[in-house]
């Protein structure tokens, strides 16, 4: 490579990096809009994939001919282990898709992005909570949905197990919506860096 067109590059990706400077001035910074449709890309995603693992147990269940009420009074520690491990892996990727949706929207600051998911959810659910506890217990509108996934904690009682259950679900859903965050912003840089190195 030649000295001309290696300053010509340098000056490229200096004016390139001036621009996004710029423009992340401009309109950087935690976007409550977006964040929400990631808030509802999270919550769809969880909705779906709950009922996926739901439908590949019950399939699993047939073919192998097994009763799942005998298969949980057996092995209710395998069992819960396992609902565990599903449990995780579906909060994390809906919740990294989420993430990923409003980091996308957003175009700047990925990692807030995904916070901002990961509040949205942290704030309807104590809103929810909060009106079920005021009006009652049958217009607690996430426990009267199946299609949700629960955290198995006995309702009005935490013991050291429910914590460590509630604390693991609360580090990965903001673990997924802020690498999703990420994710979504770096295709905007990928765009930003062909747009600029074709000038």
């Amino acid at each position: 490579m030649s000295s001309t067109s290696k300053e010509a590059g340098d000056v490229r990706e200096s004016r390139r990096d001036t621009v996004l400077a710029e423009e992340k001035r401009q309109f950087g910074g935690m976007k409550f809009g977006s964040a929400f449709f990631g808030w509802m890309t999270a919550t769809g995603m969880t909705v779906l994939l709950t009922a996926v693992s739901t439908a590949i147990g019950t399939g699993i269940g047939v073919a192998s001919n097994t009763d799942p009420g005998q298969t949980v009074s057996q092995n209710p520690q395998t069992v819960s282990i396992i609902g565990g491990i599903v449990l995780a892996v579906v909060l994390f990727v809906a919740y990294y898709c989420g993430g990923y949706v409003a980091g996308r929207m957003a175009r700047f600051d990925g990692a807030k992005q995904g916070l901002a998911v990961w509040l949205w959810a942290i704030t309807l659910a104590v809103l929810v909570a909060l009106a079920g506890a005021v009006a009652g217990s049958r217009f607690n509108i996430l426990a009267n949905l199946n299609s949700f996934p629960r955290i198995p904690l006995n309702e009005g009682e935490l013991t050291t197990g429910g914590i460590i259950v509630l604390a693991a679900a609360v580090i990965i859903t903001l673990g997924g919506a802020t690498l999703g965050g990420v994710a979504g912003m770096r295709f905007h840089r990928k765009v930003d860096k062909a747009g600029h190195s074709s000038q």
